[in-house]
């Protein structure tokens, strides 16, 4: 921060001493029109003003260094950064700088406590927006694809080794203000376990709709698998909470996108509550979907995007500026 910080000073120095230079030259030339045509004058004014505004414009991108922050390698909302950056003039000379999710967050929340320009690759359901005031940009060419699904998967045979487990899973389902609580508790200090289980207490109703049918069991070992998106861990450990509950001895393993598709497809992980379709895991779909059960989406409405300060004076990708 503190090098982007002297940056920006620098940036902020260098339009003090144009502006300076501006006036000074708006003042000689008032000096030298004081007997000509008032109309003339006006219009100069105003053609300044614009040229201002443009510059303006222009340095909101160079203050962020041309950069949209980034998560994980490899995904599906990464991925789509990099398509939009080839396919808008607007990001000609941009990067998208990868890294994770939870430094994402950082550093979206460190931009926002010094009111600065961010652009970042987001998704919701995301606690950042019950968090912070956010906006997603408007994507003209599609880059970003439609709204998305957050499906459930499955190995092979489980429905006949743990009938049970099966049935919690087949019927979770929820919608995105219920994962947004979750994932706001957690992020203000709560431990998923603690959020889960919290959630699950107040929301029995819910969960009864989820274990209608489901018999209790006595320790059967149970597997879930999750990438740490904010979202996953969330729902994982809420559908952990839930069939602990029914007597489940349940191990939620945070992994990485490509093995945690890898895990169920090999039936060396029982299931997965963390595939977001038809977009963001599209390839590992295309290429693991012979080998997991699809049990549907557990939530609807989800989206990507690339995400802004509700502060910032820009509405679409278009608006931002391409790198000099």
């Amino acid at each position: 921060m503190l090098k982007f910080n002297w940056k920006r000073l620098g940036i902020t120095a260098g339009l003090s001493l144009t502006l300076v230079a501006a006036g000074c030259g708006a003042d000689e030339e008032g000096s030298d029109d004081t007997e000509g045509d008032s109309g003339e004058e006006t219009t100069e004014e105003g053609s300044d003003e614009e040229g201002s505004e443009d510059e303006g414009s222009a340095n909101y991108s160079e203050e962020m260094d041309y950069t949209i922050t980034g998560i994980e390698p490899g995904a599906g909302v990464v991925g789509s950064a990099e398509t939009a950056v080839e396919e808008y003039d607007s990001l000609n000379g941009w990067t998208v700088e990868t890294s994770s999710g939870g430094a994402m967050a950082t550093a979206l929340g460190e931009a926002i406590e010094n009111e600065e320009p961010i652009v970042v690759t987001g998704w919701s359901p995301h606690w950042k927006f019950e968090a912070y005031d956010l906006k997603y940009l408007e994507d003209p060419n599609g880059s970003f694809g439609e709204a998305e699904e957050i499906k459930t998967m499955v190995r092979q045979g489980l429905e006949e080794d743990m009938p049970n487990a099966y049935t919690v899973l087949d019927q979770f389902e929820w919608d995105e203000s219920q994962m947004n609580s979750v994932m706001l508790d957690i992020n203000e200090g709560a431990s998923p376990d603690e959020a889960a289980a919290d959630f699950v207490e107040e929301n029995q109703d819910l969960v009864d709709s989820w274990t209608e049918g489901a018999e209790e069991v006595d320790g059967k070992e149970i597997e879930l698998v999750y990438v740490e998106w904010a979202t996953e861990v969330a729902s994982t450990h809420v559908v952990s909470e839930v069939l602990s509950n029914l007597g489940f001895d349940v191990t939620p393993t945070p992994i990485d996108n490509a093995v945690m598709w890898e895990s169920v497809a090999g039936g060396d992980a029982d299931g997965m509550v963390a595939a977001w379709l038809p977009a963001t895991h599209e390839d590992l779909y295309e290429e693991y979907k012979d080998d997991v059960v699809d049990l549907g989406a557990n939530l609807e409405g989800a989206k990507i995007g690339l995400v802004v300060p509700e502060y910032m004076d820009v509405d679409s990708i278009e608006d931002l500026q391409p790198a000099e």
